[in-house]
Formats: structure tokens, C-alpha cells, sequence
């Protein structure tokens, strides 16, 4: 399975940007999906997740209120939607497949290669 981000780009501070996750050759219908966040010298920290349905999310506090995660499993896709975006989101953006029922997995299998997302003051 075979991820794809992109989206990422350059922003200032209050700014929005929409990241999509998207694989190609594989339906995503059984897959939970998360988004992941590596700044420089930080640990790998998950933003967001979203069960194989599209029922159940979840958010790290930092995000809560400003990121939305979706699906559209038509199109095999996962958005992250991230509203009045500060400097500390600055980080690679990467997308995680886990196949599974539950909401959201502690292990993911499969990973995306990322998209960097900037954020200037």
C-alpha cells in the first residue's frame, strides 16, 4: 500500500493550507488513517485520526478546534484540513494506514513519505 501527501507548502501565521493522503492503486474503505507530525528535534507526534468509516475521530489538543480530518473513500482519500495555522505546526506532514476496525490503532503498517508544511510569523 502505497501512500501519497501533498498539500504542504509555505504559509504565515493564521493561514490555511489542505493536505490530502491518497494511495492510487489500493481502496483505503478498511483502512484506519492517521496524521503524523516530525518537527527538527521534536518526537514524531500524531495530530489526528480517523477510523476506516469515517465515524470516529480523534485530535491532539494542540490542533483541536483549528485541523479537520475527512475521508472521501471514493477517491481513496484522506484530507487534513488545518485553519489559523501558527509556527509551531511547522513540520513534515506524513499520512499512516493501519488495517483495522478499530478508531484508531496504536500501530500503523504503512506510511506516506510526508509533505513539509511551513509556517512563517
Amino acid at each position: 500500500l502505497q501512500l501519497v501527501e501533498s498539500g504542504g507548502g509555505l504559509v504565515q501565521s493564521g493561514g490555511s493550507l489542505r493536505l490530502s493522503c491518497a494511495t492510487s492503486r489500493f481502496s483505503l474503505d478498511y483502512y484506519a488513517i492517521g496524521w503524523f507530525r516530525q518537527a527538527p528535534g521534536k518526537e514524531r507526534e500524531r495530530v489526528s485520526c480517523i477510523s476506516s468509516s469515517g465515524g470516529s475521530t480523534n485530535y491532539a489538543d494542540s490542533v483541536k478546534g483549528r485541523f479537520t480530518i475527512s475521508r472521501d473513500n471514493a477517491k481513496n482519500t484522506v484530507f487534513l484540513q488545518m485553519n489559523n495555522l501558527k509556527p509551531e505546526d511547522t513540520a513534515v506532514y506524513l499520512c499512516a494506514a493501519e488495517r483495522t476496525l478499530l478508531d484508531c490503532p496504536h500501530k500503523f503498517d504503512y506510511w506516506g513519505q510526508g509533505t513539509q508544511v511551513t509556517v512563517s510569523s
